[in-house]
């Protein structure tokens, strides 16, 4: 196996749920289950990988139903690779902002307003790049995918230095070249 192949890692978002259906606000607070539609996304993502032919050693998800059954549903149809449970990648709490709607709460997330019984956006980042370290870095020669909320992929993408974009779809997949933070966070860099 190449060094680039232990770099990178393979992010999905978890399949739909009813508030993200409905276009509101879904905190790592608020545990809402799979949608039907949710199995049928993670069902898709885990034959784009199976087609792309993606190696994946290990699936790393939140404790979210969403998550969770998202990552269980990609591990039966990749034969059964191992699941671990990592909570530390619960994507941000919302506090109140939970089942508002997305489009009038971007404002005060984009101006960097911390919710009501929420999270602020510097800790939630902190807590992201704290669960790299601890259960991504030491996993990438096993080919880790982690299953996660557009949030955590935005975190993601700003701790590699990378544009955020407008996030993934539910059932989105993406490949992120870990090394820079690798590098950054061990010290130790290979060429």
């Amino acid at each position: 196996m190449s060094t680039q192949a232990w770099r990178h890692l393979i992010l999905v978002r978890h399949g739909a749920t009813v508030p993200n259906l409905a276009g509101l606000r879904c905190g790592g607070d608020l545990d809402a289950p799979l949608t039907e539609l949710g199995r049928q996304q993670a069902q898709h993502a885990a034959l784009r990988i199976r087609e792309l032919d993606i190696s994946v050693g290990v699936i790393v998800a939140s404790h979210l139903q969403r998550t969770r059954e998202t990552a269980e549903i990609v591990s039966r149809l990749l034969d059964g690779v191992e699941v671990v449970i990592e909570p530390a990648f619960t994507e941000r709490h919302l506090g109140t902002l939970n089942l508002q709607p997305v489009a009038t709460t971007e404002r005060d997330l984009d101006a960097g307003v911390t919710p009501t019984g929420g999270e602020s956006d510097a800790d939630f980042v902190e807590r992201i790049s704290l669960a790299a370290q601890a259960q991504l870095l030491p996993r990438l020669e096993q080919r880790p995918m982690l299953v996660g909320s557009k949030g955590v992929a935005r975190a993601l993408r700003l701790l590699l230095g990378l544009p955020v974009g407008d996030g993934l779809v539910n059932g989105e997949l993406i490949q992120l070249d870990m090394s820079a933070f690798a590098c950054r966070e061990t010290a130790r860099c290979h060429a």
